[in-house]
């Protein structure tokens, strides 16, 4: 069974150790870069980023970090929304099915609403990672077009009608 816990010092080391496959490595940040921005957001935004380490069982998997935006704050769109910063799940357990389990628990999750109402999700990704893109379209995520900052793809899925 997939869960999502929080990250505290009995497991904080175990998560930065945790490592995508050598091909995926140029597609995320590392996961103490990606915890480093959870921990600037805590001090500085107004919601804290959700930032989760990912279980199947007592077994860690994977990290996850998901974000609440207002409609001011919403970069990709003009409605409050959810975001899904980082999503990984370690080498050893990808091609397992854990990864489609995650992203629903995932969705699951940001449709209790727990930062506040929201009428979309938004993901990024690498435009050459297919193995993302075909996860994020099985779950309706629809490609919106290039940030051309980062050079990422955005993927929006609609959560209920504004």
């Amino acid at each position: 069974m997939i869960e999502f816990r929080q990250i505290t010092w009995d497991n904080f080391d175990e998560c930065i150790n945790l490592q995508v496959t050598d091909e995926q490595k140029g597609f995320l940040a590392s996961n103490v870069y990606s915890l480093a921005q959870s921990y600037i957001a805590l001090l500085n935004d107004h919601l804290p980023a959700m930032s989760f380490a990912i279980y199947n069982e007592d077994t860690m998997i994977g990290f996850i970090i998901m974000y609440h935006d207002t409609a001011e704050e919403n970069e990709y769109g003009d409605e409050e929304a959810y975001g899904i910063l980082r999503f990984m799940i370690d080498k050893k357990y990808q091609g397992k099915g854990y990864g489609t389990k995650a992203m629903k628990k995932a969705l699951e999750y940001i449709r209790t609403f727990p930062q506040g109402e929201a009428t979309a999700v938004y993901i990024s990704y690498a435009p050459n990672n297919k193995i993302a893109r075909h996860l994020y379209r099985k779950f309706g995520f629809n490609e919106i077009g290039i940030d051309r900052e980062e050079n990422d793809m955005i993927a929006k899925l609609i959560l209920q009608e504004p």
